[in-house]
């Protein structure tokens, strides 16, 4: 069985994702993602996407940092996860992190690669680089 720091985890997924530089591995039919982040709103990132949301669903744990869910085109209310909370975001919102974060995320592999490799076609072409999401 796969064991690992978090802050172990290879980045860009072991090469898979090379240009997001997001720390992940895929344990069975989750993926295991670390990130260390500066204060990031990820809203650009979802470009392109159906409705301009994220389609993972995420299961996660704030090390540290403050990380607000907003769900557009909805009444549902904005979920905000701190240090030492853990958070479970359905498909169907933009992730604003509000200040310096460390995440810990279990999501499901196959939504997971959609959506890492949607960010690394939009870094490809110039759309955005690993800051913006």
């Amino acid at each position: 069985m796969p064991v690992s720091k978090p802050s172990e985890l290879p980045v860009g997924g072991g090469g898979r994702w090379p240009l997001t530089g997001f720390r992940s591995a895929q344990w069975g039919d989750m993926e295991v993602g670390y990130t260390a982040t500066g204060p990031l709103d990820c809203t650009k990132g979802y470009i392109g996407l159906p409705g301009g949301v994220c389609q993972c669903p995420h299961y996660g744990y704030m090390f540290s940092g403050r990380l607000r869910c907003v769900y557009p085109g909805t009444d549902w209310p904005d979920e905000v996860a701190v240090a030492g909370e853990a958070y479970f975001f359905p498909a169907g919102h933009v992730l604003i992190y509000e200040e310096p974060s460390e995440v810990l995320e279990l999501n499901p592999a196959a939504a997971l690669q959609k959506l890492i490799d949607h960010f690394e076609a939009m870094a490809a072409s110039g759309g955005f680089t690993k800051d913006d999401g």
